[in-house]
């Protein structure tokens, strides 16, 4: 008697070469599910030959139990009992490399999450109330601010203060101030006008850890996700404060903070002076941009 099954285990227990580069390390859910189905299709085949192995037993015994040692079937059965114990060394293989590849995968599912945790470098958008929206979420939008342009010692930065202040009155000193932040030129017309108050948003971004804000540049660099561009701005180089460099959107708006032209944390253009700054590239009396990238 003959075997009817052929059984064919390439499909089930070989993945090419080509194969895996096709897949690659982020499929490897793919590859896991193809062996898992590889799995079941040879235990399904398996069920089969222990079906016909016993059937062929039977046939044996009750027919031709006298002749069983030279009947040339007991080669068939050799054959059938060698089959399955391949099929089970497959199997066994099988289970093996399916243990390794789901090993594989959770180490970089892991490591795929450590990468994502990493995320949520934040950035103020100055001059706007809202996010540019390049994966990025809005943490709050507020009043730009900071130090009196005559107050010699105060604080350098420009900072975004909340819409929501918590306040305390434990305190009686009158030392350290804050003020709001304000356009102190008309260079900015038609944006602002002289004394207009200035928004600000702080941004976070979903995807990325870095944040750099370039100024003289209003695109980022390859690798480097744009999130806003705009002018380079800071105060008044014969003011008494000290002041620093910031952002200020290309599309700023104003804000009615104040009820009047205060002249608190003041802000110009921000333009090149040859000598000690290399020209080329840079140009005399030439204002500069700026340009906040995340990666």
């Amino acid at each position: 008697m003959k075997f009817p099954y052929t059984i064919d285990l390439r499909p089930y227990t070989k993945i090419s070469t080509l194969e895996k580069q096709n897949y690659g390390e982020g499929d490897g859910r793919m590859w896991i599910q193809e062996l898992k189905i590889g799995q079941k299709e040879i235990k399904s085949l398996l069920v089969e030959v222990f079906l016909e192995l016993n059937h062929t037993d039977r046939t044996v015994t009750e027919s031709v139990m006298p002749l069983v040692t030279t009947n040339p079937r007991s080669n068939d059965l050799d054959l059938i009992r060698s089959q399955l114990e391949g099929l089970e060394r497959k199997l066994k293989d099988m289970e093996t490399r399916n243990a390794d590849m789901t090993a594989k995968y959770n180490t970089l599912l892991l490591s795929n999450n450590n990468v994502l945790s990493t995320a949520g470098g934040t950035f103020v958008r100055w001059g706007r109330n809202e996010c540019p929206g390049n994966d990025t979420e809005l943490v709050y939008s507020g009043f730009a601010g900071g130090s009196r342009w005559e107050h010699t010692g105060a604080a350098a930065e420009f900072v975004c203060l909340p819409p929501d202040p918590d306040l305390n009155t434990k305190y009686t000193s009158s030392i350290a101030f804050m003020y709001g932040a304000e356009y102190n030129s008309n260079d900015f017309v038609p944006r602002a006008k002289n004394g207009d108050d200035l928004p600000c948003s702080v941004c976070r971004s979903t995807v990325s850890s870095s944040v750099l804000m370039i100024p003289g540049k209003s695109s980022c660099y390859d690798g480097w996700t744009l999130q806003y561009h705009g002018d380079l701005v800071a105060g008044d180089h014969a003011h008494k404060a000290a002041t620093q460099y910031i952002c200020l959107d290309e599309h700023s708006e104003t804000l009615r903070a104040g009820y009047r032209n205060d002249n608190g944390k003041l802000f110009h253009p921000v333009k090149a002076v040859c000598g000690a700054l290399a020209c080329p590239p840079y140009q005399d009396n030439r204002y500069l941009t700026c340009v906040v990238c995340t990666k």
